[in-house]
């Protein structure tokens, strides 16, 4: 069986724009490269003059590129480009000031957009690791474009119809499923979670921390749950219905979910802050028979309670996963292990911390470890209860 310990890494690209000293007389403008073929972007000035603009003005801007998984780029697999945007006269002149990384430059077309404000831009083409020459409009024809910009926008915004205030809805006891995620706030923990896709949770914030656990979309990842060793098995994409749903002063909040897995068996799954501990999020799971018997649509099959979450590691080489082991040895699991399973004696002993050493701050799983790594026959109750801090 995969371990449930192995995280999934969620490396954001960041374009770093220049900073410049505004004077009194400045509007916002950015001069914006596109890579058309793989959809990246990086900006490269954050500025101009409103009346007269310098002779010369000139900003750098950074474009990192690689796979997009795996840890190459550790070893130099990868394309980082520092562009440079330079001003003369009314030509803007933006080229590839140095290059690191051992990825070559492919032939691929880019766009450069200068942002005059209020929507407004002027845009190019050219090929990237050229010089691309754009020449900047009178201070006229800049006001107009922007004034004309403005007067669009205001007539798109007249047109959009406010979406209809739901929250209510979301908060009754007896909610029905809905296409909502909802939220849990309460404590240390703001949580959101989506009943139609699996009851899964997609975003664990930390509050007093403002740190995101959990890496995921919609449709895929965040915490999610499955009835068999096989990933994404029964029980990660079903609809859920909620049950119960308690958000009421002075009490726990939580929410009670269950989803048909088939074969006469659901699976329902309690998400709960906690009203005496607020820094703890427990989860308590259980496969349930429901329909037993002949006649009754249900059949016989291996089952277990597999939880799988995917966690967005911000530091990825300073982030391990450590436990104790059921025999004591003292394990740490860095990203660059890949997967590993752990069975026997070699399980953690009923805990494991997510650590990130840059930041300081650890989210510790805590579980009954007589309920790890183990399946059972249907037409049984297999509870697993989890708790997050």
């Amino acid at each position: 069986m995969r371990s449930p310990l192995s995280p999934t890494i969620d490396r954001t690209e960041k374009h770093t724009p220049c900073e410049h000293k505004r004077s009194e007389q400045t509007t916002n403008c950015c001069y914006v490269v596109h890579n058309q073929e793989r959809c990246r972007s990086a900006t490269v000035c954050d500025h101009r003059h409103h009346n007269k603009l310098p002779p010369a003005c000139k900003a750098e801007g950074v474009l990192f590129e690689d796979a997009g998984d795996g840890y190459a780029f550790t070893q130099g697999d990868y394309l980082l480009t520092y562009y440079i945007a330079e001003l003369h006269s009314s030509v803007v002149t933006v080229k590839v000031f140095k290059s690191e990384g051992s990825w070559k430059r492919p032939k691929r077309n880019l766009k450069i957009n200068i942002l005059l404000g209020g929507g407004a831009m002027i845009s190019t083409n050219g090929i990237d690791g050229e010089e691309i020459h754009l020449t900047m409009p009178s201070e006229s024809e800049v006001s107009n474009l922007v004034a004309t910009s403005e007067f669009e926008h205001k007539k798109r915004m007249e047109m959009i119809h406010p979406i209809p205030d739901i929250e209510e809805s979301l908060r009754q006891e007896r909610a029905e499923l809905s296409k909502i995620p909802v939220d849990m706030k309460s404590g240390d923990w703001f949580l959101k979670i989506v009943p139609w896709i699996g009851g899964r949770i997609i975003s664990m914030t930390h509050l007093p921390s403002d740190s995101q656990w959990l890496h995921s979309r919609i449709e895929i990842h965040g915490y999610e749950e499955y009835s068999g060793t096989e990933y994404r098995s029964a029980g990660c994409t079903e609809q859920y219905k909620v049950i119960r749903c308690v958000e009421q002063s002075g009490e726990e909040e939580s929410i009670c979910m269950e989803g048909d897995i088939g074969g006469g068996l659901v699976l329902q799954r309690q998400i709960s802050i906690l009203k005496d501990n607020p820094k703890i999020v427990q989860i308590d799971s259980s496969i349930q028979a429901r329909s037993v018997g002949a006649g009754s649509g249900g059949f016989s099959r291996l089952v277990c309670l597999r939880v799988h979450p995917t966690f967005t590691l911000l530091h990825p080489t300073e982030v391990v996963v450590a436990f104790t082991a059921i025999n004591g040895s003292k394990q740490e699991i860095s990203p660059e292990a890949g997967e590993i399973t752990f069975e026997g004696d070699l399980r953690p002993n009923g805990e494991w911390m997510l650590v990130d050493k840059c930041v300081g701050l650890s989210l510790v799983n805590r579980f009954n470890p007589r309920e790890d790594n183990q399946s059972l026959r249907s037409y049984t109750k297999y509870k697993c209860t989890r708790k997050f801090r």
